[in-house]
């Protein structure tokens, strides 16, 4: 077989040469890029394809789509039912049981949390504890996620034999003096937007008092120690 394709193209090319046969050009780079630029196409019409078919999926309500938050979280302002003290410690508990050290507490880390609390959980309590507030659908617990367990707690929002409930009752953080109540009417509403406000900036001087006293005994313990060194002088 390879004999004979070869004694034909040489008989091909003496002909040629001969001029007994016209030549037939071949531009196989142009056919190439042809065949390059069609799949070019193909694969960015798929792509635009793939899109057009995930919106109609989000529209129709068949997919899940999260969309990135970029307001930056102030649990402060957000979360004015509860003072700074019952926020911080809050805050305290969530970096106490985030293992990981990465803003958030996950499954093992909620596991670890509720045998520490005495309250042990099975894997299946477990995941529906975070389902309840898992806002982002992210399978963990952010430090927001995890105030929403206290604001439902104080709210009566949990039912009792519920694993955030019991989370709730064993973490010694009071929320029920605090709670989260409901105004009647605009003008109740406006008072204890005042009230809360007072609050907060009492909250504050009340810290800023503390630091300016834990300085001041720093400065003092400074002098004192100075005093002791030069009398050995």
């Amino acid at each position: 077989m390879a004999t004979d394709e070869l004694t034909s193209k040489l008989s091909r090319r003496l002909q040629i040469e001969d001029g007994t046969e016209e030549p037939v050009a071949v531009d196989v780079p142009e056919q190439q890029n042809g065949s390059e630029d069609k799949a070019s196409t193909a694969n960015a019409d798929s792509e635009l394809g793939a899109k057009l078919l995930r919106r109609g999926e989000l529209n129709e309500g068949h997919g899940e789509h999260v969309q990135p938050s970029m307001k930056v979280f102030n649990p402060y302002t957000e979360f004015k039912e509860f003072s700074r003290k019952q926020i911080k410690d809050m805050e305290r508990m969530f970096k106490t049981y985030d293992a990981g050290k990465d803003n958030y507490i996950d499954l093992m880390e909620l596991k670890l949390m509720m045998e520490k609390l005495g309250a042990p959980q099975t894997h299946l309590g477990l995941k529906n504890m975070i389902k309840e507030v898992d806002e982002d659908l992210d399978n963990k617990l952010s430090f927001r996620e995890f105030l929403l367990i206290f604001r439902k707690a104080a709210a009566g929002e949990l039912a009792e034999d519920s694993g955030l409930s019991v989370l709730a009752r064993l973490s010694e953080i009071d929320v029920s003096s605090e709670g989260v109540k409901g105004a009647k009417t605009f003008f109740e509403a406006k008072v204890q937007a005042i009230n809360e406000s007072n609050r907060f900036e009492a909250e504050i001087r009340q810290e800023q008092e503390e630091k300016k006293k834990q300085v001041e005994e720093q400065k003092q313990r400074r002098a004192a120690f100075k005093e002791l060194q030069s009398a050995f002088k």
